[in-house]
């Protein structure tokens, strides 16, 4: 079983940064592939990034590749995403989410989600 615990939204004008984190329970945490997904408004939730147990394989979504960063600490049990560049079209609550093996676009693959923090970006 994993807890995931999301934070480090708010509200930011366009061209800003933000950084996200993710805080896990276990002691298993580089088990674990982590994505971020997000959800915008009468949208349905999409993927954003993932990046494997080891840190070595990440993937990210086209409309933020160049843009935002996902990264993670094992020594802490926690996955970051810096998001810099910040576009209003990027405004959604995000979720991190936990599975086990390879980081993976699919949502229904992830068995552990985060409560999930909103993140708005200005115009």
């Amino acid at each position: 079983q994993v807890q995931l615990v999301n934070s480090g939204g708010g509200l930011v004008q366009a061209g800003g940064s933000l950084r996200l984190s993710c805080a896990a329970s276990g002691r298993t945490f580089s088990m674990y592939a982590m994505g971020w997904f997000r959800q915008a408004p009468g949208k349905e939730r999409e993927f954003v990034s993932a990046i494997s147990g080891g840190g070595s394989v990440t993937q990210y979504a086209d409309s933020v590749k160049g843009r935002f960063t996902i990264s993670r600490d094992n020594a802490k049990n926690t996955v970051y995403l810096q998001m810099n560049s910040l576009k209003p079209e990027d405004t959604a609550v995000y979720y991190c989410a936990a599975k086990t093996g390879t980081p993976s676009y699919t949502q229904l693959r992830y068995a552990y989600w985060g409560q999930g923090t909103q993140v708005t970006v200005s115009s």
